[in-house]
């Protein structure tokens, strides 16, 4: 069991409170408790992430709603959702309500984000497998164009034997001081520093392949594990194949969409494979032993005399396996149709023609006219 105090206790609303009430309680614990306002208060720092949790949680209806339902279990191990975020999601918090210029500006908050390491893109694209490839899975390789760290100056920019230097403007911060008059006296304002852009560094010999950027266009090939049972439209995530993330930050994700082509037999319903067979009239009639192709081999079936078209038949377990849970595997649904024969020769027509006596039928009728056919009826 969880010891994280009650979301609706940290910020001291009801279980009925609206969205406003939830802004007003937030803003008025963020700025007692933000750290920028209380230095060096591990205290002030711990509530902070405390009340910036509540509210991350309480303000999305649908996390709101799984919390009034299972409490802190409903985001513990594994649960879906739930808050995530480390004191830079907080801040981000804080600063949605109060800007820039919130306690991050004037008490150098803000400074460690934008100085520090930086987490790389993610990137996207697609990939098209064949039916059979997505019923049993595959593993394939894949080749991206991405932002990787230059090789010649190792990600740091500088020509190879030189150093960044330490920006002389805003001594290595990243950020340049204004002193700023308000109501309640003269405080320090922050501001991204002009000349480094908020690197804090300088780099006056620029690499020249990368132009100082510490980043190069690259061809990467990765291998891609497909799972038997992907369905068209899903996606696959390859954490940290992103591309490479600035002043040590990790790298972003790749998000491959997987788009499956069409099978000439098969079609796909959920995890369920359906399939249309064609069968005589004379094998719907008298019945017949017909083999039926299936994803893994075939299935043999023993036709009944006097089956209809249209009758359908169930093979369980021969569909595709749930991605979500391999233990759970779909059907080949089979559906029959009697096919009616053309382009018959005369001794063909013959025989149809006795058939169609000894079952009681005058196929000469079809000289009739279809009054004549009528009268007939209602003699």
């Amino acid at each position: 069991m969880s010891n994280k105090r009650d979301y609706y206790e940290t910020l001291g609303v009801s279980k009925g409170a609206t969205e406003d009430d939830l802004k007003k309680a937030y803003r008025k614990l963020a700025k007692k408790y933000h750290p920028d306002a209380n230095p060096d208060n591990k205290e002030a720092e711990a509530s902070f992430k405390e009340v910036s949790e509540a509210y991350s949680v309480l303000s999305d209806q649908q996390q709101r709603a799984k919390y009034d339902q299972f409490g802190h279990a409903a985001f513990e191990q594994g649960g879906a959702g739930g808050f995530n975020g480390g004191f830079d999601n907080m801040n981000d918090i804080f600063e949605s309500f109060f800007g820039n210029s919130g306690f991050g500006d004037f008490f150098g908050g803000g400074q460690k984000r934008r100085s520090g390491p930086k987490r790389g893109a993610d990137v996207q694209t697609t990939m098209q497998i064949k039916f059979e490839e997505a019923f049993f899975g595959i593993e394939k390789e894949i080749q991206i164009s991405m932002n990787e760290l230059c090789d010649t100056c190792g990600g740091t920019g500088a020509k190879s034997g030189t150093f960044a230097e330490s920006c002389k403007q805003c001594n290595g911060t990243g950020q340049e001081r204004f002193m700023h008059q308000t109501v309640i006296g003269t405080m320090t304002r922050l501001k991204e520093c002009s000349a480094c852009r908020g690197a804090g560094k300088v780099i006056k010999n620029p690499c020249p392949t990368c132009r100082g950027t510490a980043k190069v266009k690259k061809n990467k090939n990765i291998k891609i594990n497909i799972p038997k049972g992907i369905d068209n439209g899903q996606s696959i995530r390859k954490v940290g194949q992103g591309e490479a993330g600035e002043k040590g930050g990790i790298n972003g994700d790749l998000f491959i969409t997987i788009y499956v082509q069409p099978h000439k037999l098969f079609t796909r319903k959920d995890d369920n494979i359906h399939l249309e067979v064609p069968i005589t009239f004379v094998q719907a009639a008298l019945g017949d032993e017909i083999v039926i192709p299936a994803m893994d081999g075939t299935e043999k079936y023993l036709v009944k005399a006097g089956t209809q078209t249209g009758t359908i038949l169930t093979f369980p377990k021969k569909g595709f396996t749930s991605v979500r849970n391999n233990r759970v595997v779909g059907d080949l649904i089979v559906n029959l149709k009697v096919t009616v024969p053309t382009n018959l020769n005369d001794k063909q027509k013959q025989i149809l023609k006795q058939f169609a006596e000894e079952m009681g039928e005058d196929y000469k009728d079809h000289k009739k006219g279809f009054l004549d056919k009528i009268k007939d009826r209602l003699k």
